[in-house]
């Protein structure tokens, strides 16, 4: 079959659908992902087919660090993402969709993916729609931590009942967002909905939630239609792993800390990087810096043989050899992290970040530091905690083990196929009646 995979975003919402579209390949399918031209040369460069689809993202490096600031401010990141970012380009996304999924099979959406319904309404395709991380399913049994809400509010306490209306009327805030929804629907001739920001966004068939149930297990208001297939792993950059300098800087002396921000906080660390140092000289710690295209160098009075400082990793090949690992919670890093079996420090910045570093301290294998209030004795004083306690190593790595006896990638291209053949005998066996 041919699927065409649809995403939109950083390298955490990038990587799952190409670690997808490599095993489908493996298997004989033909796996096409659609997104942003910006990643045209990283899928082509992994074998992958791409098709590119607006909006894509500017090609300016001081035009890119500005859209992920305001993408990722605390309080206004989510809404900019959704109502400049992306639905005043609703029209172009819908017809490079329309594009894509041409001769397709199968087409399968991610979470912002706001053209796929009426692609899907208007092509007939077969649907599977997913999620990366448990907070975009909006439990009331499993409610979220909003990065504009206080960090000390435990919406949990509350009960279904009460976290079920605080959905209702979080949504009713965001309605007005959907209007570029309401008029390509309009345009196109499909029929109205109530909301569309929310309202058809999970196939009714399948939903693959690209996680391990480590982080959430279903929930009675899950679609029932859900499949939990743990996570889909892709953490190459070319065809090289660890760099010669960072894999001797490694076998050097002790497993250090590492400290990231992953592809999109990266742009807009400010002083993450300079506590970090101050941080891991102050417990005697050596510490790798993955700080991105980010060239500055440290102030001569943090530069030690002990601190190294990269541009970047493949985290499969270096979170196992840390200690421990300070990051932003994107649920990609996390994922990575939760492999490693290793202790974090969760830094988060915005959207599914404070959610998925709650679910982190809830789980006992890290601890949470609010992003305006990391400083160095702060993260070390935190990490000394971490790294001093045998429960949450002990923990760590049996989580590590769980997550490592997974295969994200194999059940949810066995999902894919097993959806695609059930499509298929439903179509023939509708056809042969219809003949008969």
């Amino acid at each position: 079959m041919k699927i065409v995979l649809h995403t939109y975003g950083s390298l955490g919402d990038l990587h799952p659908y190409m670690a997808i579209a490599l095993e489908l390949k493996a298997r004989g399918h033909q796996a096409v992902i659609a997104t942003a031209g910006y990643y045209r040369n990283k899928i082509e460069a992994a074998g992958i087919e791409f098709h590119p689809v607006r909006p894509d993202f500017p090609s300016d490096v001081e035009q890119q660090q500005e859209v992920l600031r305001l993408a990722m401010d605390k309080q206004n990141g989510t809404e900019y993402i959704f109502r400049q970012a992306l639905l005043p380009y609703l029209q172009e996304t819908y017809e490079d969709m329309m594009s894509a999924v041409r001769g397709a099979d199968l087409l399968v959406t991610h979470p912002l993916s706001f053209a796929g319904a009426p692609v899907v309404e208007k092509t007939g395709i077969r649907w599977v729609s997913s999620v990366l991380s448990p907070m975009s399913l909006l439990s009331a049994y499993d409610p979220p931590i909003v990065a504009t809400f206080p960090s000390w509010l435990n919406l949990r306490i509350l009960g279904p009942g009460v976290n079920g209306a605080l959905i209702r009327l979080a949504k009713s805030r965001f309605s007005s967002w959907g209007e570029p929804l309401r008029q390509l629907r309009a345009q196109l001739g499909l029929s109205p909905l109530a909301d569309p920001m929310f309202e058809g966004m999970n196939s009714p068939d399948l939903v693959l939630a690209l996680f391990s149930e480590v982080l959430a297990t279903p929930q009675p208001d899950w679609p029932k239609q859900t499949c939990v297939t743990g996570f889909t792993f892709y953490d190459r950059n070319g065809n090289t792993g660890l760099s010669p300098e960072l894999a001797s800087f490694l076998d050097a002396g002790d497993p250090p800390i590492v400290f990231t921000l992953g592809s999109s906080a990266v742009w807009v660390a400010d002083d993450f990087y300079l506590e970090s140092a101050k941080a891991a000289l102050k417990l005697g710690y050596r510490a790798v810096l993955l700080v991105g295209d980010d060239n500055r160098p440290l102030p001569k009075e943090l530069q030690s043989k002990d601190i190294g400082v990269f541009d970047y990793a493949p985290y499969s090949e270096l979170f196992h050899r840390a200690a421990a690992i300070v990051h932003q919670g994107g649920v990609g890093t996390t994922a990575q992290v939760l492999r490693s079996g290793r202790p974090m420090l969760v830094v988060p910045f915005s959207h599914d970040q404070p959610d998925n570093a709650a679910r982190i301290t809830r789980l006992g294998v890290g601890r949470t530091v609010d992003r305006d209030r990391y400083t160095a004795s702060r993260a070390a004083k935190e990490l000394h905690r971490l790294l001093r306690e045998p429960r949450n190593l002990a923990k760590a790595a049996e989580v590590g083990t769980k997550v490592r006896a997974e295969n994200g990638v194999k059940v949810a291209c066995d999902a894919l196929e097993a959806q695609w053949k059930k499509d298929k005998n439903a179509t023939l066996h509708s056809a042969s009646t219809s003949f008969v």
